[in-house]
């Protein structure tokens, strides 16, 4: 008689679920990082693993966590975001470096890339935009911003942001840099809150920046007042 084989098929092998994208936030307001935490962790695919709040606190969550891709501020104290890169590459750490800011100038842009960011995106982005630059920057690509873009484009000659901006620019952005509320500038300007709004539109589009907090760092390293 002919044996038969009654051993069951082996089951096959359940579904298995590809690791999330792993990111480290680098960005010096907790409420910053908690935001984008939110955003992040809520993607199926993507997953905050560690944050730091400087460049040199990176270098040591980079270590500990080995993330697929580090989001990396500029703007920081102790060590900013391009020093931070720096020294991430200097310790060996080869995880892509996408920058999120608020500034486009074309020596912060270029600072940042030559110190090995692979990516460049502005803090206004839309938060979809950001999630797809994380995973674009995991898969080897490099993710910048339209308006990054177009401030590396050749020119014939740098403009200088300072020499766009009209003496009143020049006034709103100066009380800016000194912590003025918008109404605090109308009245000691003469002008309507209004006005002082659509100064200050201008002013972030002359020097390429998206925020007051940037707009006021900027007037202080270009000694506008």
């Amino acid at each position: 008689m002919t044996g038969t084989d009654t051993t069951a098929p082996p089951e096959p092998a359940a579904h298995e679920h590809p690791r999330p994208i792993r990111v480290v936030l680098v960005d010096d307001h907790r409420l910053v990082r908690a935001g984008l935490r939110g955003i992040i962790d809520a993607a199926a695919d993507l997953l905050v693993v560690g944050e730091a709040g400087d460049g040199l606190e990176a270098v040591a969550i980079v270590a500990r966590h080995s993330p697929d891709v580090v989001l990396m501020d500029l703007s920081m104290p102790r060590v900013d975001g391009v020093q931070g890169i720096h020294l991430l590459r200097k310790a060996g750490h080869c995880a892509p470096v996408v920058v999120l800011t608020s500034f486009v100038e074309r020596d912060r842009v270029t600072a940042a890339i030559s110190a090995g960011a692979v990516g460049y995106l502005l803090k206004d982005s839309d938060p979809r935009d950001v999630l797809e630059a994380i995973r674009s920057a995991a898969a080897g690509h490099a993710p910048i911003d339209a308006r990054v873009a177009r401030a590396l484009l050749p020119s014939s000659a740098a403009p200088d942001p300072a020499a766009s901006l009209s003496a009143r620019e020049r006034e709103v952005l100066d009380l800016v840099s000194h912590g003025l509320a918008n109404k605090q500038i109308a009245r000691q300007l003469g002008i309507s809150e209004r006005t002082v709004k659509a100064h200050l539109s201008s002013v972030f589009r002359h020097i390429g920046v998206a925020d007051r907090t940037s707009a006021a760092l900027w007037a202080r390293d270009h000694r506008i007042g």
